[in-house]
């Protein structure tokens, strides 16, 4: 057999199949045939990981619509102060496409793609498991039969093998949401920072301009420079303090505290969480349950305890109590 011969009968093949699972979508979209259901938890880990690529998506494209420099917006009326907020402007921009974006990207070009895949390879199987039962189901000779089952079995097998190859993928869907949940507080760590240090330049600015003379304010028909009351610094500080108290369990003080102390912690529940395995503990929001940490563990988990259950907890989902 030449070359070509081989091709030809690869292409046939490839074509008989493809043919095979196509008519068992339509049959099965027309209610003519049989669908193989795929169980519960497995389906609920493909409408999750899907929902995850979807939000992911959109967070990333609203995040690059929000730090795309805008060249109308030239910092030029206040001189060196403007130059100082546009380096920390840049400085906020590299820092969020580091620590968010990237992260963010790097999930719906790797892990999702590796989930895609093998999600429509999860598809063809089920094609062609259903395609088999068909061809038994039609077969009358004991020889067809005979044949129709051993394929079956076949189909059967390699069906469930990429049935569970597909699961373990889905599972790490719980760390992703995790993951991404701390490139969240990164993100918003670099934006209070960014917004600390522009308060502080426009206040040098504000005692740059204050210490003009006199006589030069009363020439510009007598204006001056508004002072900062005193109690603006701790307005801004309390509510920074109360716009940030969700995320206190991500804080590195926080965490390493609790990483090198040997007991445990109490901690608040901050949003539900379902269990992607027997590993893990499902939480309700505002619960408070007991926390620790275990030697060689992810630094994106905690070991969680309510009565005699445990298991592993996201700390993005905590708040750290006194």
């Amino acid at each position: 057999m030449n070359i070509m011969d081989f091709n030809v009968k690869k292409l046939a093949a490839d074509a008989g199949t493809f043919l095979s699972r196509a008519v068992q979508f339509t049959e099965e979209k027309l209610g003519q045939a049989e669908k193989t259901e795929l169980d519960a938890h497995l389906e609920n880990l493909l409408s999750k990981a899907e929902c995850t690529k979807i939000w992911t998506e959109k967070i990333m494209k609203q995040t690059e619509v929000l730090l795309q420099p805008n060249p109308s917006n030239a910092l030029i009326k206040c001189g060196e102060t403007q130059k100082r907020i546009g380096t920390a402007d840049r400085e906020l921009i590299q820092t969020s496409a580091l620590n968010f974006l990237t992260p963010l990207r790097n999930f719906i070009e790797g892990d999702y793609k590796t989930i895609a895949k093998e999600r429509k390879l999860l598809q063809n199987k089920r094609l062609d498991l259903d395609a088999a039962k068909t061809r038994l189901k039609k077969a009358k000779a004991a020889e067809t039969r005979n044949s129709s089952e051993q394929e079956l079995r076949i189909t059967q097998s390699e069906f469930d093998r990429q049935a569970e190859i597909t699961r373990l993928l889905l599972e790490g869907i719980s760390s992703t949401h995790a993951h991404h949940l701390r490139c969240l507080n990164d993100f918003v760590e670099a934006q209070m920072t960014y917004y600390a240090q522009c308060y502080q330049y426009m206040l040098d600015l504000q005692k740059q301009l204050g210490s003009f003379p006199s006589n030069y304010l009363s020439n510009n028909n007598q204006t001056s420079v508004t002072p900062v009351p005193s109690v603006l610094p701790n307005a801004i500080g309390s509510s920074a303090m109360a716009s940030t108290s969700g995320l206190v369990i991500t804080s590195p003080s926080n965490l390493s505290d609790l990483k090198e102390c040997s007991g445990s912690r109490k901690a608040r529940v901050l949003y539900d969480y379902d269990a992607a395995n027997s590993t893990e503990l499902s939480l309700l929001a505002d619960e408070v349950i007991t926390v620790f940490s275990v030697v060689g563990m992810d630094s994106d988990w905690l070991m969680g305890e309510r009565g005699n259950q445990k298991g592993k907890v996201p700390i993005t989902y905590l708040e750290l109590l006194n």
